[in-house]
């Protein structure tokens, strides 16, 4: 019997944000091309799982869309109503850079109901891990707007049902997206059984939300921490980063479950970050968190598929992660792996760690770790 889920439909490829490249809005002088966010990078991930033959060691499972119920644990009833109004007409903005077109509000709910069954299955005990393939991502959603290509909160409505029925009290949600995760930190700001941890690019999307003062409110101070990070990190910056204050502070919280929005775009392949990390850069800390998971939580971790903007390097990526969650043999090479290694600013830099260390300090200070 595989111990590890895989989660992922047709359907959530079906997503449509509009020709608008790079960009958030078409314009006069943007010559249309498609979406940055597009399904070709999560469907070679599924396609090369197939042919490595990875996928026939994993308990594949296709679950139905979210329910509305569900949804409205984290969003609420008027953006939903939008949403649907949005999807009845010709589409539109879910609200900050979050376009859709007909068809896209099935694909969400569809994304939304992967991760609901994927965090379900592990809760119960029925997966001791899973990796749902969702798309559209869910990170950026707020609970009255749409964000960052997001339309719905993946993670947060998954969590919030998961708790809501009692299938899991404490958890850690650790997003290593390059961008910041603001949907989940602003689900679970006041609330102290959730731990929402994110390590991304500092100042790059959204613009307004990530600081390391931003650490929670009422009950929930000190259930928030941010790693926002300088452009150019690479394999010494993150390894430092998940070993000196991820790392620690995940198994200080003693979560009963880990979640991570596992975003690709800070390989050094994507179009929209500035970071440099290789496909074994996100085996690796796949590793390490499933060895804290069998620590603190008897191994019970959830990978929610995020950002990834490079068709050809995020299924390499991916890859990476899923044989890591599997304990499989089964491997493909990744011909750029060692190169990527070897360019120049790969080690920790002083700047780096000086920052790192800073942060480090003033968490243990606050008496965290």
């Amino acid at each position: 019997m595989p111990t590890t889920g895989f989660f992922w439909h047709e359907r959530c490829f079906w997503h449509d944000p509009g020709a608008i490249g790079v960009f958030s809005a078409p314009g006069a002088f943007l010559q249309p091309q498609p979406a940055s966010e597009s399904p070709e990078s999560k469907r070679r991930l599924k396609n090369l799982l197939e042919v490595s033959g990875l996928i026939d060691t994993l308990a594949v499972r296709k679950p139905g869309p979210a329910r509305r119920g569900d949804l409205e644990r984290f969003h609420t009833p008027r953006y939903l109503d939008a949403l649907e109004a949005g999807d009845r007409a010709l589409g539109g903005d879910g609200g900050d850079c979050a376009p859709y077109t007909p068809g896209s509000l099935a694909a969400a709910r569809q994304s939304a109901g992967l991760a609901i069954a994927a965090v379900e299955a592990v809760a119960t005990g029925e997966r001791a891990r899973a990796y749902a393939l969702c798309r559209p991502p869910g990170h950026h959603a707020e609970a009255d707007q749409g964000r960052g290509f997001c339309l719905l909160g993946n993670i947060p409505v998954a969590v919030m049902r998961a708790r809501a029925l009692g299938q899991v009290g404490r958890v850690a949600i650790l997003d290593w997206d390059v961008h910041h995760g603001n949907g989940q930190q602003a689900a679970f700001y006041d609330e102290p059984e959730v731990l929402t941890v994110s390590i991304h690019q500092a100042g790059n999307y959204p613009l307004d939300t990530g600081t390391f003062e931003e650490q929670g409110e009422g009950a929930g101070e000190g259930a928030c921490l941010n790693l926002p990070l300088p452009p150019g990190c690479g394999l010494g910056a993150y390894a430092h980063a998940m070993s000196e204050l991820v790392m620690p502070a995940l198994e200080a919280f003693r979560p009963e479950l880990i979640v991570v929005a596992c975003g690709y775009d800070a390989c050094a392949k994507d179009p929209l970050g500035k970071m440099l990390l290789n496909s074994a850069a996100f085996g690796d800390m796949t590793r390490q968190l499933m060895a804290l998971a069998e620590r603190v939580c008897q191994g019970r971790l959830v990978m929610v598929h995020e950002g990834g903007y490079s068709e050809g390097y995020v299924p390499l990526c991916g890859h990476a992660v899923i044989e890591a969650l599997a304990g499989d043999a089964i491997t493909v090479p990744d011909p750029q792996n060692d190169e990527i290694a070897a360019w120049g600013y790969q080690a920790l830099q002083p700047h780096q760690r000086e920052l790192i260390d800073g942060w480090r300090a003033a968490w243990a200070a606050a008496g965290r770790l």
